[in-house]
């Protein structure tokens, strides 16, 4: 062999060695979740998945407290949160939280030590709300919160030791792909959240902004043919879903067959049971995002908010940061119940209307989210819908008579935006669905009628 040979050879070798580092060695574990030769199966790396788990500490619960003597509320000014923990209990909470977000610091970090009561501090407002949000996501949204046992949510889920979250989102600055090309479509730059590829870097606007107003996540349409007035479905668009899915897999430490049936990704048939669960944390992400963190963006400073002046927002690592049962389950919510606790106890609300052409459901007050058996109340209609192909869904939303009516209008038009998106989560197609404008109950004139909290949905 001529020493040219043996150099080309070396330089090859080289070369190929380079190329190989950008691949996973192995060996790399599989779990078969489905059916042999579906390629139903958990790809894990041993190593990364090491690493990842170590960071899944928590710390230990404080001694509970005996729940009695004065309420929280009766003994300090301006609780508006916790006020309904007994006075040793809710000192027990917040000795927590502050160890939780701001271990470096004391009660100053949020609070004016010479006046507890004041609301100066643009933090204590912040943690005030976040209190409030972590209420919900482990009230409304047990759904996703509870779904496997008493997991819950504290706000060491997120914060972790850190005051800002260390995995949040923000909007970006439209880009350019250079100075000839002009603007980059918001694509083909590297970025994490969608595994460093070329899939659009903004993979959450459409979708975790606002539970109401989530994009349509597909990426092919549901008919060959584009319907007359119907959604276009473009490759921009399947773009964007796998950019979300990329970053939801990542998040959670997991791939595609975590949710999804290998045979038909976008039946719900054969999905996994996870499936169902992701569909409520993808509507609970953009409710928080767009009921408690968006509107303080007004209350942050400029160098905690994003490059659009936005509030930084959360995603699915927020909570999971690589696994896909945040803190690998651990059950930390359960030892600090005003973190539980509803803010307001409303009364059981009445089950469900369900029969083969017309459902009744019930929503809690101030609440868009169906609660509970009230979530069953669409499964004969739906099954009906199946066996009779040409029926039409039409939603109606129902609302108080007292109180603002704007508010009661947008209020009743939402709780019918979940009511539709759980009929599409089901399989109905959104061509068979109908939304007909709020309605008013005239007779409950004070709002603690349930009936004036429903949405019915009748089939013609």
């Amino acid at each position: 062999m001529s020493r040219l040979t043996q150099l080309g050879a070396i330089a090859c070798g080289l070369i190929a060695t380079l190329l190989i580092q950008g691949c996973e060695r192995p060996p790399i574990k599989t779990t078969q979740n489905g059916y042999r030769g579906t390629a139903m199966v958990q790809v894990v790396n041993p190593r990364t998945a090491a690493e990842v788990a170590s960071r899944q500490t928590f710390p230990a619960a404080l001694p509970a407290v005996p729940d009695e003597g004065p309420r929280a509320r009766e003994l300090f000014k301006n609780v508006q949160v916790l006020g309904d923990l007994s006075a040793a209990d809710f000192l027990r909470h917040m000795t927590a939280i502050q160890s939780w977000v701001a271990p470096k610091a004391d009660c100053s970090y949020c609070h004016d030590l010479a006046n507890l009561a004041d609301d100066g501090k643009y933090t204590k407002v912040v943690a005030r709300r976040m209190l409030q949000m972590t209420r919900s996501l482990n009230t409304d949204w047990k759904q996703h919160t509870m779904a496997a046992g008493a997991t819950g949510v504290t706000c060491f889920t997120c914060h972790r030791g850190n005051p800002i979250p260390q995995y949040t989102w923000s909007m970006p600055k439209p880009g350019k792909a250079g100075v000839l090309l002009g603007d980059d479509a918001g694509q083909n730059k590297a970025a994490t959240t969608v595994g460093l590829t070329s899939l659009p870097y903004d993979a959450f606007s459409a979708y975790l902004s606002d539970n109401q107003k989530v994009s349509p996540i597909r990426v092919y349409g549901p008919t060959a043919l584009l319907a007359k007035g119907g959604e276009k479905w473009g490759t921009m668009k399947a773009e964007h879903t796998y950019g979300l899915m990329m970053s939801i897999s990542s998040s959670l430490g997991v791939n595609c067959t975590f949710c999804h049936d290998t045979s038909n990704f976008q039946s719900w048939t054969a999905a996994p049971a996870q499936r169902v669960n992701a569909w409520h944390g993808i509507r609970m992400v953009g409710d928080i995002n767009a009921n408690y963190i968006t509107p303080l963006t007004s209350k942050l400073p400029a160098d905690r908010l994003g490059p659009m002046g936005d509030a930084p927002k959360a995603y699915c690592a927020t909570c999971h940061q690589g696994v896909n049962k945040p803190l690998a389950g651990a059950q930390m919510a359960k030892d600090y119940v005003g973190l539980i606790t509803p803010v307001k106890l409303v009364a059981a609300l009445p089950p469900p209307t369900a029969e083969p052409r017309r459902s009744v459901m019930y929503f809690n007050v101030g609440s868009v989210v169906l609660q509970g058996e009230q979530s069953k109340g669409l499964a004969q209609l739906v099954a009906t819908m199946t066996s009779t192909p040409r029926a039409q869904a039409i939603i109606s939303g129902y609302h108080s008579a007292s109180g603002e009516l704007a508010a009661n209008l947008e209020l009743a038009k939402q709780r019918a935006f979940t009511v539709r998106d759980a009929m599409l989560a089901a399989g109905v197609p959104e061509a068979r669905v109908v939304l007909s404008k709020p309605q008013q109950t005239e007779a409950n004139l004070h709002g603690e009628d349930p009936a004036a909290r429903r949405v019915e949905v009748t089939l013609k």
